[in-house]
């Protein structure tokens, strides 16, 4: 069954409105859907819907409620990834393969030796860019949830908001540092941070910085990944692990 977003705002007692022009292009013109076919949809607050198809009209879609779920607290372990921008557009591959993969939250960060440069106007389009992104691949992936993206934001600001998670750590090639599944172990925590470097990892002050803030130094292994590989591969290690434990 198909899924598709829909803001509380566009559902009635019994009917969804589907207005966000690229759904509506999805549903009408890529799946070709007709009147009677199941769809399944879901809202900001991970309420799902079993609907079916009542009216394609030129600029929206006229969903019928036949059944509801009420959203609840997923009683895993919730990720989140600071991960430093990257150069060129990878940052739209990290963003989307890290919401398939049921990140809670992605946050875009900007490091000392991240090389990419952006006035106030270019991290708007690229926050709007991202947010696309992250909705298409919460559909696609047929997520209950919208993923958090996060404004741009630099080191500093992540370190000191970082107090609310129970699990911190910081994969780097530098510093005194344990295998992730050594540090993994034993553990069950309901809110996971991971930070990922740039090109050229985190700078020395940095690493300090984010260890006094009780992030755990990590390993990925021996080979020297790219961001967007260490992004997934860190945020796929920790779903599979607490999947299994």
């Amino acid at each position: 069954m198909h899924k598709f977003y829909s803001p509380q705002k566009q559902i009635s007692v019994d009917t969804i409105i589907i207005e966000e022009p690229e759904q509506v292009h999805h549903i009408k013109d890529v799946l070709c859907l007709k009147q009677a076919e199941e769809v399944g949809v879901f809202d900001e607050s991970s309420n799902t819907y079993k609907c079916v198809v009542a009216d394609l009209l030129k600029d929206k879609v006229i969903l019928k409620i036949v059944a509801r779920g009420l959203g609840g607290n997923n009683a895993g372990t919730k990720i989140s990834v600071a991960c430093a921008i990257p150069k060129n557009s990878r940052m739209d591959d990290i963003v989307n393969k890290l919401t398939q993969l049921g990140v809670e939250r992605i946050i875009p960060l900007i490091t000392e030796r991240v090389v990419v440069k952006l006035d106030s106007r270019k991290m708007e389009l690229r926050n709007k860019r991202w947010e696309k992104i992250a909705l298409s691949a919460s559909c696609q992936s047929q997520r209950n949830s919208l993923v958090i993206l996060e404004p741009i934001c630099d080191f500093s600001a992540v370190i000191s908001s970082s107090k609310g998670y129970d699990l911190k750590i910081i994969p780097t090639l530098c510093a005194e540092r344990k295998p992730l599944k050594d540090i993994l172990l034993g553990l069950r925590p309901k809110n996971a941070l991971i930070l990922i470097g740039p090109e050229g990892d985190f700078s020395d002050s940095e690493i300090a910085l984010a260890v006094k803030a009780g992030f755990l130094p990590v390993s990925l292994g021996g080979p020297v990944l790219r961001v967007e590989t260490a992004a997934v591969a860190a945020a796929g290690f920790l779903q599979l692990f607490y999947a299994e434990h």
